[in-house]
């Protein structure tokens, strides 16, 4: 699409609004909504925003970074491919957009241009990327000031699937309206807990397509008076949410694109390419985990035996390991081949992690990174001893720890750049140190609402 046919379409569907909206350095998805009469001019020249706002923090506050305070400002510049009808705001529509300087240059602090950048370096190597995301998220009611569960339904439940009939078939219609392709859907292992699986595209759709999920599922369950959180860990005593990124590498041919992960000839069709792929994201697991699972809130999920990893290991079909190689479909071998990386989670914001992501496998493919041997069991189930001796680490226990290991990553932090990475660490340390003085149960529920 161009800026015509989206005003075209404005038209048609009679809007009033149309947000331009972005996902910040907090996780958060943010923006400003232009009227329609001023739509072509805005899309061109973009919506005005103080550098100030990629500073700000998930908790609502200023974190100090330099060249990003009250004086000057960003352009807000929309994709026009990225534009739907949002089916649950009355007359109104939305995009996503990249961050330019003022003469329509590139800013160092855009998140989706940092996506942009990883998706070039990929192509100087000739690849390309496809992601899609499982996204896990929880119904819930407000009762008296408290959030609760939306039910009371069981694991992979049909009961689950009858109790919330009318509001999913309303957000799948929501999200089928918007462009957005389903592939599964099923109640997860919480009380209310859903999962949604999505198609698969080129990996910067994909982190746009994590963001209209997020905000579609939203706003179709308040239309039914229901809260979604896509929260890490919205309810402290029931399983936590996931964001698990399906990831493949491709030619990047004009013809007939060749899956690069896929080798018939070795374990699970598991590539030399994907082995040094997975090496890369092994060697930086411990810092890209402050991009993938970016809130204090996150690290109440990943712990050991929670099946959302806890280990810097992968295996076939392990789901307990960081990056699980999943097992082929018949018939569709290399198209189906895939790497799933278990610590992720919506509090991450999705042009970062699927950009670091990017970052620290080329590193693995650049430098031949050998990811050792799969893991068969549980990395949980060795003792101390044993995960010393095979070089299993933990992750990082804290959001603090993490960002501590992201800030001495010079791969991950060069592939930021300096902006970038400065805020983002700003940003996210603003966050720590505001939850430090709150007790778990006022962290839980000051996430449940964010995300």
């Amino acid at each position: 699409m161009d800026i015509q046919d989206v005003v075209q379409k404005a038209q048609e569907e009679q809007l009033r609004l149309v947000r331009f909206l972005y996902c910040d350095n907090g996780g958060i998805i943010r923006g400003k909504a232009t009227h329609a009469s001023r739509l072509a001019s805005r899309m061109k020249e973009g919506i005005g925003q103080t550098f100030a706002m990629q500073a700000f923090s998930g908790v609502e506050q200023l974190a100090p970074v330099e060249g990003l305070g009250p004086i000057g400002e960003y352009r807000l510049i929309p994709d026009p491919d990225t534009f739907v009808v949002l089916p649950y705001a009355p007359k109104s529509g939305t995009m996503f957009c990249d961050m330019r300087q003022t003469d329509g240059s590139a800013w160092g602090a855009c998140p989706r241009t940092f996506l942009k950048r990883m998706c070039a370096e990929l192509a100087r190597e000739g690849m390309r990327a496809e992601a899609a995301i499982e996204h896990e998220f929880y119904l819930a009611r407000r009762e008296n000031g408290a959030f609760v569960p939306a039910d009371n339904s069981l694991c992979y439940s049909s009961i689950g699937l009858d109790q919330q009939a009318e509001v999913i078939d309303a957000i799948l219609g929501a999200l089928e309206s918007e462009g957005i392709e389903i592939e599964l859907f099923h109640t997860e292992l919480g009380p209310a807990q859903q999962e949604l699986s999505v198609r698969h595209a080129d990996v910067l759709r994909a982190a746009d397509n994590v963001c209209l999920v997020r905000e579609t599922v939203r706003g179709v369950a308040y239309q039914h008076g229901l809260y979604a959180t896509f929260a890490p860990k919205p309810f402290l005593d029931q399983a936590g949410n996931g964001a698990h990124i399906h990831f493949s590498l491709w030619s990047n041919d004009s013809g007939n694109s060749t899956n690069l992960l896929y080798d018939p000839g070795e374990r699970g069709g598991l590539s030399q390419l994907g082995k040094y792929f997975i090496g890369g994201i092994l060697y930086h697991i411990r810092a890209l985990i402050a991009l993938t699972c970016a809130s204090p809130n996150s690290y109440r999920r990943l712990l050991p035996h929670y099946w959302s990893s806890a280990y810097g290991v992968y295996g076939f079909d392990n789901r307990e390991a960081a990056i699980r190689v999943p097992s082929l479909f018949n018939g569709r071998e290399a198209a189906s081949c895939n790497l799933e990386l278990k610590c992720s989670d919506h509090s991450g914001n999705p042009y970062l992690a699927l950009g670091g992501l990017i970052a620290a496998g080329l590193d693995g493919i650049r430098r031949k990174i050998d990811p050792g041997e799969p893991q068969e069991i549980d990395p949980g189930n060795y003792s101390d001893a044993e995960r010393e001796r095979l070089g299993i680490q933990r992750f990082p226990t804290t959001l603090e720890e993490a960002l501590n290991e992201l800030e001495q990553d010079e791969v991950l932090t060069e592939a930021l750049g300096p902006l970038l990475s400065s805020a983002y660490l700003a940003v996210k340390r603003n966050e720590v140190a505001y939850f430090k003085e709150k007790t778990p149960e006022e962290e839980a529920l000051q996430h449940f609402y964010k995300y």
